[in-house]
């Protein structure tokens, strides 16, 4: 009978994520929701974790380890997702139903289409044209009546 090397897999500590305490990991969590979200950062393509980190007077290896815990993600992944969930309501928005998907793209932060693609599939789990058609599909009453132009 073959033996496999079968070996348990081991959750990865990082040592810098125990150099932040609790109460500073309170306070960063909340400022890096304010930047983010409520200032909508996110928005903005060349805004960096090194950025974020300036802002709040802090380093990025702090930044990573607050997004890791709290968040249970990456900074990039952390960012995107408030991306796609801002592109999820433009895609299905009357009012920018005649944007491309590059606009859109850009509109929420993405430095490039294949990235915004990407992302919103990987979240999603359908490409962003498909999501607005199955929406407008469902919903015939969101699309408005185009201008012919000569």
């Amino acid at each position: 009978m073959a033996k496999y090397n079968i070996t348990e897999i081991k959750e990865k500590k990082a040592a810098y994520r125990s150099l932040v305490s609790p109460k500073m990991m309170d306070q960063m969590q909340e400022q890096i929701m304010n930047i983010i979200v409520m200032q909508k950062k996110y928005r903005d393509k060349d805004y960096s974790a090194k950025k974020l980190a300036e802002e709040i007077g802090t380093n990025t290896r702090y930044i990573s380890a607050v997004v890791n815990v709290r968040f249970h993600t990456n900074y990039t992944s952390f960012v995107n997702k408030y991306r796609i969930d801002d592109a999820l309501s433009i895609l299905v928005d009357k009012r920018y139903q005649d944007l491309t998907m590059e606009e859109v793209s850009d509109m929420v932060g993405f430095a490039n289409r294949q990235s915004f693609y990407a992302s919103f599939f990987r979240i999603v789990g359908i490409t962003p044209r498909d999501y607005r058609v199955q929406h407008l599909q469902k919903h015939p009453s969101m699309v408005s009546k185009r201008k012919k132009t000569k």
